[in-house]
């Protein structure tokens, strides 16, 4: 049992309470300047801090520490080394200097990096972000960490966030203090991702290979009972899940993850949990270690935890929300309403400049969540559309149209709800409803960005987030600038209109899954990017680069490497994938089959034997059937693997990831069509894994 959870919460974080305990207070208002003001660290500083973190760590129990960083892979890398340091006579001290927490020395040419580094130039660094506080985690000190090659460019997912929030930091004080707002110094980007995820049966999930390689299963017909019956949702947890969620909240709490909500959600065997909101580049790392512990947790309790985006065919699939928002260093949220949003001239401004970059940016944004695992998610009736719109509800809406139409818009009166019987006590509505079909939603005081799929680390959608806004900002000011002060709230007026009339286009408040809003979007002029080989080439557009480069977000060499990086990997996921599904089909189905061949044609010779006047049709027609269905497998296995020999011939660019969507995709779709069906008709126990039935319904 959790005895006192905010002894817990953080007690394995050098966090700001401990910095003010353990360091100078010379050095610990230096380190405070830097993280809040993005100074420049001072190498006496980093010595003094490296001393007092390696006393913390080793009063914890840490006996090594690690340069913890994100690389292109989408997951974390970490290299251990210990604190001992050799003084002669086989005796050892206990050391951390200045220089091992600052810099570390990983392989870089080991990692994605997109043509960046040839296998010969093997350096690169890794440098302490001290703006995301360090860790301790099974007895070693994790220092969380940018990746950089020896030329200096960015191989991770922190140095281009990191660079994204300062640019929108400072196009953002720049326009505030043009609307009259002195007191801001810097804003601060916030998310809250809220991440779903399925748990199944440890020893059930080894033996799928299609689990274990691939993360989703290439083969299985559907269960009795899916979610058609819709109790699974916010239903009472089961005991294992319940003890997996205590243990795992304990875990995250001790790392200061801000572990809030857990549910079960719509599909069986699939749960979410969601964090109270932090600063983007912490939560970014806190949604690495979540992913992280979800898996470590899960194994402890005989689970293993799927993080794919569509694990299972024929339920829904796991996303990753990425809540987003604005906060000034004067604690003021820039997308707030309040009661009278008409009048809030600061919030229409950022409202219509997030607006604006969507409309602009919603390739990237697409690009942003393009990965194979997603495409099976995106578009399915259970996940926001491939097409990138806002949803802004009733009043929002109605507000922008009277600002266009230069028409008033009053006070909106709060309205109580009625729920038909006194004893429920009496609260006001909110102002619009909800949307869950919507890419893009407001919600209140933040945006929520649902198109991200449940493994995508979100430092990518931020990352165009940011940008993209801050570019609107930019352009923005230079709209304002010259404005006197005494027209400042007309030009503001104007500015707004314009941007209504311009970007209204996006602004969609209807149902993302009908085929009505497809054909709308299309007259709209809205991009519909069903597939990653059709949205990747957009990074690299001409103003998608002149974005990055012109905000110093990446180079146009770090732009292509990440271009090559998403091909990269989309070709090799589903060459992993097809691979994976040869070896389960003709090294476990087929056989299967024919076992279930054998025994029945056994049982037909018997029955005929002992009673030679008796009918078998029925045996004769499912053996004839079941025959069939291997013949039928059996060759589009041989389509399949003749389409996969042609792809890796391609390589891994856009013409083999095209050849990968259009040829082994659908050939690895017949299979499974085939074999699902046939699936239906083999007797229990025949096959050589865990059917959907046993996945889902184990635990």
């Amino acid at each position: 049992m959790t005895k006192n959870v905010p002894e817990l919460y953080g007690s394995l974080v050098f966090g700001d309470r401990v910095m003010r305990e353990k360091l100078p207070k010379d050095v610990y208002k230096a380190l405070r300047r830097t993280i809040d003001e993005n100074l420049p660290l001072e190498r006496s500083v980093a010595n003094a801090v490296a001393v007092a973190m390696k006393e913390w760590a080793v009063e914890h129990g840490a006996t090594h520490f690690t340069h913890w960083f994100q690389p292109m892979t989408g997951f974390t890398a970490e290299k251990h080394d210990s604190f001992i340091s050799p003084v002669g006579n086989g005796e050892v001290i206990m050391d951390f200097s200045g220089k091992e927490l600052i810099k570390g020395e990983p392989d870089a040419s080991s990692f994605p990096s997109g043509g960046l580094r040839a296998t010969f130039e093997a350096r690169g660094y890794t440098a302490w972000d001290p703006t995301s506080p360090a860790f301790i985690k099974d007895g070693t000190l994790y220092i969380p960490t940018a990746f950089c090659s020896y030329s200096g460019e960015a191989l991770d997912k922190k140095t281009p966030l990191l660079r994204s929030m300062e640019t929108l930091s400072h196009e953002a004080v720049r326009i505030l203090h043009l609307l009259g707002d002195e007191a801001v110094t810097s804003v601060t980007t916030t998310i809250g991702p809220e991440q779903e995820y399925f748990l199944v049966d440890k020893a059930l999930y080894e033996k799928r290979k299609d689990l274990v390689f691939t993360g989703r299963t290439l083969l299985g017909a559907p269960a009795p009972k899916g979610q058609e019956m819709e109790d699974h949702y916010f239903g009472a947890l089961r005991p294992r899940v319940a003890a997996f969620m205590h243990d795992l909240d304990e875990e995250l709490w001790k790392l200061g993850v801000p572990a809030k909500t857990k549910h079960n959600e719509v599909a069986p065997a699939q749960h979410e949990l969601a964090p109270v909101y932090d600063t983007a580049n912490i939560a970014v790392d806190h949604n690495q270690l979540t992913m992280e512990m979800m898996k470590l947790v899960a194994d402890r309790h005989g689970l293993a935890c799927l993080l794919h985006e569509k694990p299972f065919e024929g339920i829904n699939g796991s996303g990753k929300h990425n809540n987003w928002s604005l906060i000034t260093n004067t604690g003021a949220n820039l997308l707030y309403p309040g009661r009278t949003p008409a009048e809030n001239t600061k919030f229409l401004v950022f409202l219509m400049a997030v607006i604006k970059a969507v409309d602009e940016y919603a390739d990237l944004l697409r690009v942003s969540v393009a990965t194979a695992g997603n495409d099976h998610r995106l578009g399915a009736n259970e996940a926001p559309p491939a097409i990138v719109s806002v949803f802004l509800g009733d009043e929002l809406t109605a507000v922008l149209k009277a600002i266009e139409n230069d028409e008033y818009f009053g006070k909106q009166e709060k309205v109580a709800m009625q729920m038909g019987t006194s004893v429920i006590p009496q609260f006001f509505k909110d102002t619009t409803d909800r949307n869950r079909t919507s890419p893009f939603a407001f919600t209140g005081n933040k945006f929520e960005f649902r198109m991200p799929g449940s493994s995508l680390s979100v430092s990518g959608p931020n990352v165009v987030l940011n940008t993209a806004v801050a570019q609107a900002l930019r352009e923005f000011y230079d709209e304002l600038k010259d404005a006197a002060p005494d027209g400042m709230d007309a030009a503001v007026h104007e500015l707004v209109k314009r941007a209504i009339k311009k970007h209204k286009k996006v602004i969609f408040n209807g149902n993302g899954y009908t085929d009505e809003w497809v054909a709308e979007a299309e007259k709209r002029g809205l991009y519909n990017l069903r597939s990653t080989p059709e949205a990747l080439p957009q990074m690299v557009a001409e103003k998608n680069i002149r974005l990055f480069t012109s905000h110093h977000i990446f180079t146009e060499g770090e732009v292509r490497s990440r271009y090559a990086i998403l091909l990269e990997n989309y070709c090799k996921t589903l060459h992993v994938e097809a691979k994976t599904m040869g070896m389960m089909v003709r090294g476990q189905f087929l056989p299967a089959v024919l076992t279930a061949v054998d025994d029945l044609a056994a049982s037909i010779n018997a029955c005929k034997t002992a009673a030679p006047a008796a009918s078998c049709a029925a045996q004769q027609a499912r053996l004839e059937q079941l025959s069939e269905s291997y013949g039928r497998i059996d060759a589009a296995q041989s389509k399949l693997e003749a389409a996969l020999a042609k792809a890796e011939a391609l390589g891994d660019g856009q013409e083999a990831a095209c050849f990968y969507r259009d040829e082994v995709l659908p050939a690895m779709d017949s299979v499974r069509g085939l074999a699902d069906a046939a699936e239906g008709y083999l007797p229990a126990g025949v096959l050589p894994y865990p059917d959907y039935s046993a996945l889902l319904f184990s635990v």
